[in-house]
């Protein structure tokens, strides 16, 4: 019989009263499963949502001059076919973040399935420009939830490797370009562009079928005072990672500060009104929320507007660099060729090389993972981003002086390396820096502003290249990657290695 231990061998009545009073946090939870067989499952099905998402961003590559060609449609409306998918981004990336903080991450990702699925494969029968350009429009809508699935990801992970496994996370996107390179260099040359629409639509159907055993995240229903759904989550979780909870009960921040506020309230002796007139101010998140314009005030707070405002100039430099370059690699590959509208069409249409040009360069992003995995949990968010975008600058700015082919493919591969693994990290540290209550609506409004960028892009950026003014398109890049460089570097908050908070308040 231990010392510790009572008559018989049991435990004293002390221990048991403290083991009945014992708590534990999601976190704590998070912590004691490790990042097993039941995250792994959780990655799979949010990274066949980010390989949709990509397929669905990189066919415009290759549909825009198929399309063009076809309906002897303007230079400018060419890229519109593009710039209206940004635009679905930019309404759908707010829209979903509202809905899924306020009604659950998997209701959130549920309704952008179906619309991307549907929108995706019925604009393959688009009868003219106008119903294609609707359509496109409607999949941007869909594509726009694409950051709820990776909030709903992180909210299952471990804090001490929650950057690492977010950047293996990401490389479903890498995965996703690949693929899409692929099937457009076996599809288009045969079957054309309408086959290609149809066929990258299948990944967002699979996120229906498998969507009635994927769970909610136990965050957010401990957030919302969902406490036995989210133990079941979480029984379930260290059931099939094969390891204990930790004991005693879950409880939830939002538990916590109200307990605090109450105490708080005795102690002082306020108002007899005034204890519940506090708590029900913290209970004032699961009220209403109309139109999101709360969750956005919050994002406004003086706590978080610095890192709001930066972030959304990261995301917006990050979003219109990455689908710049992807754009110029099919249009600046060919190193001093003749500015002649005859000739534009006849490399887009004609030329094998847009598929090839597009499929290596895609695997640009496969060192972009691998070096975002190195550093991201080593040296931080702040200083990875902020290296990985200035480092973009270095290797566009031999295309200001020399466009050569050779030169423009290692100078297109080392920039797209250096800004996929930038962005990789940006949306790995939006959803580190907001609160559970309003994450989704921040990584959506972000997402949001980056899809402007990704607007702005085809319409700005790559008609420079078509009026034959390369340098100066090139010297805007290197213009917006080095101001979000100067950016982040500004970021008030370091999230390494940090839990992610329930409330403003925890937020340092």
């Amino acid at each position: 019989m231990s010392p510790a231990s009572g008559p018989g061998g049991r435990l004293p009545v002390e221990t048991m009263e403290d083991e009945q009073s014992a708590t534990y946090t999601v976190d704590d939870a998070l912590m004691s499963s490790g990042f097993g067989r039941y995250q792994m499952l959780i990655l799979t099905y949010a990274g066949i949502g980010l390989i949709a998402e990509a397929m669905e961003m990189m066919l415009l590559s290759f549909v825009g001059p198929s399309v063009q060609l076809e309906w002897n449609l303007t230079a400018h409306e060419e890229s519109m076919i593009t710039s209206v998918v940004f635009v679905g981004e930019l309404l759908g990336a707010y829209s979903w973040g509202v809905v899924s903080d306020h009604y659950g991450r998997r209701k959130g990702f549920l309704f952008t399935a179906i619309v991307t699925s549907g929108a995706g494969f019925l604009s393959s029968f688009a009868p003219n420009y106008v119903s294609l350009m609707a359509l496109r429009f409607l999949v941007g809508i869909g594509l726009g939830g694409g950051p709820v699935l990776g909030s709903w990801f992180l909210e299952f992970v471990p804090a001490p490797t929650r950057g690492t496994w977010m950047v293996l996370f990401s490389a479903f996107w890498t995965v996703g370009t690949i693929f899409e390179a692929s099937l457009a260099w076996a599809v288009m040359p045969k079957f054309g562009w309408r086959w290609l629409l149809a066929l990258s639509s299948v990944p967002s159907f699979l996120l229906l079928v498998f969507y009635a055993i994927t769970p909610e995240s136990p965050r957010f229903l401990c957030m919302k005072g969902r406490i036995t759904e989210a133990v079941d989550v979480l029984e379930k979780m260290a059931r099939i990672n094969n390891v204990p909870l930790p004991s005693g009960k879950l409880v939830s921040e939002k538990n916590i500060e109200l307990d605090e506020v109450s105490e708080s309230a005795t102690l002082l002796s306020a108002a007899a009104g005034k204890e519940e007139e506090e708590i029900d101010s913290i209970k004032e998140d699961e009220g209403s929320n109309f139109g999101g314009i709360k969750s956005v005030s919050k994002l406004l707070s003086p706590k978080l507007f610095r890192a709001t405002v930066l972030l959304w100039m990261a995301f917006f430099g990050n979003a219109f660099s990455y689908y710049g370059i992807v754009l110029l690699t099919s249009e600046l590959s060919n190193g001093n060729r003749i500015c002649a509208k005859k000739e534009v069409e006849s490399v887009h249409s004609n030329n094998a090389s847009l598929y090839k040009n597009v499929f290596i360069s895609s695997f640009a992003e496969i060192p972009g993972s691998i070096v975002s995995a190195m550093i991201v949990d080593r040296v931080g968010r702040r200083l990875s981003m902020a290296s990985m975008l200035f480092t973009s600058c270095v290797f566009l700015f031999p295309l200001v002086f020399s466009r050569t082919e050779i030169l423009t493919r290692i100078s297109l591969f080392g920039a797209r390396l250096c800004i996929s693994a930038s962005f990789t990290i940006v949306y790995i540290y939006a959803p580190e820096i907001y609160p559970t209550s309003v994450r989704a609506t921040g990584i959506g409004i972000a997402s949001s502003v980056g899809r402007i960028g990704g607007i702005l892009c085809p319409l700005v950026a790559v008609a420079l290249v078509h009026n034959c003014e390369q340098t100066t398109a090139i010297l805007l890049f290197e213009l917006v990657v080095f101001l979000s460089g100067v950016a982040v570097m500004f970021f008030p908050f370091e999230t390494r290695g940090t839990r992610l908070s329930d409330n403003e308040a925890d937020l340092n």
